[in-house]
């Protein structure tokens, strides 16, 4: 018997996302650790990835491996060249493109500080602190982050590093954040979450889609009555400066929790969920998955619906539609 597809239709809009022959395809694996877990930012320019592993316990405690994904080269497990680099980043997370590089998400360690920074995308890929304190106070464990077309950077900062075991007590909410580099300035941009996860913008950047995965705490503890669920918020301006407001569910993930998310040019939102990539039209109906056995923290777009999904030990790339765009990069 031929196996299942991996694309199931909730919703008739989904064969547009889909195309008349989408596939999916094993790009490169790795037995020995979880490599493939969050981050996924995709360069063009040199057809790579860079995605961050999930964390590796040693003898001497956590840490984080970030990889170079080379999509030019096949290797001997895959389509994929796949080279570990080595950068002062603790504990690495969620990542952007972001000028001539990337900002990755440093959770933090005990005595290295959680926040932002920027990394090269080439050789010796070098790094530079861009922020780790609230006025004073440190971040928790930095999650996720988006860049705004006016060069503010989002951010989410929940407090899975201490329940993990490698952050110190915290001394902040499990907050949404907008830093400012061009003057150094931020603000606490959005509260109420239970752990606040995955952020991104609509295409038109007049909403902001945040993830809240309270689901499922730092101690590996889960609760079906915490919310697993994306929340959405209107971008307005008082006073020449943008606040969040109208914040309303958009949607419940039924399988774990919805973790990094992403949107496509028509404004349709894609999340990683513990049965793949689950896909919302903008009006928060559930138009269809792209199932991947074991779940999915995050993923990324590349170019022509090419979609990178990160599978833990597995990295696959789905093929869509062709006139499916991210609309980070608009390819």
């Amino acid at each position: 018997m031929p196996s299942p597809s991996p694309f199931v239709v909730h919703n008739v809009q989904f064969h547009a996302i889909l195309g008349q022959g989408p596939t999916m395809e094993l790009l490169a694996e790795n037995a020995t650790y979880p490599f493939a877990h969050e981050a996924g930012v995709f360069i063009p320019s040199q057809n790579e990835l860079f995605i961050t592993s999930n964390r590796i316990e040693k003898p001497d405690g956590q840490r984080v491996q970030i990889t170079r994904v080379d999509l030019n080269n096949a290797s001997s497990t895959g389509l994929a060249t796949c080279e570990e680099i080595t950068v002062p980043i603790p504990m690495a997370n969620g990542g952007i493109n972001y000028k001539d590089g990337i900002i990755i998400c440093a959770q933090g360690t005990m005595n290295e500080p959680s926040g932002l920074y920027h990394m090269s995308t080439t050789s010796p890929y070098s790094t530079t602190v861009l922020k780790t304190d609230f006025y004073g106070r440190p971040f928790n464990s930095v999650n996720d982050v988006v860049v705004h077309s006016d060069g503010t950077i989002w951010f989410t900062d929940p407090i899975y590093g201490f329940e993990q075991g490698y952050r110190p007590p915290p001394r902040l909410p499990n907050q949404v954040y907008r830093f400012n580099p061009a003057d150094g300035s931020i603000r606490a941009i959005a509260d109420g979450f239970g752990r606040p996860n995955g952020i991104c913008f609509s295409p038109d950047e007049k909403v902001v889609y945040v993830t809240d995965t309270d689901w499922m705490h730092g101690d590996g503890t889960t609760d079906d009555t915490r919310v697993s669920s994306i929340y959405a918020f209107d971008v307005v301006h008082y006073h020449d400066q943008p606040f969040l407001t109208n914040r309303r569910l958009f949607a419940m993930a039924d399988n774990t929790i919805p973790d990094g998310i992403k949107c496509d040019l028509d404004g349709n939102v894609y999340s990683g969920c513990g049965d793949g990539v689950n896909v919302w039209n903008p009006g928060g109906e559930l138009l269809g998955r792209i199932l991947v056995e074991g779940g999915v923290a995050n993923f990324c777009f590349g170019r022509d619906g090419e979609l990178f999904i990160l599978n833990e030990n597995r990295l696959w790339r789905a093929k869509l539609n062709g006139n499916v765009k991210g609309a980070l990069l608009g390819l």
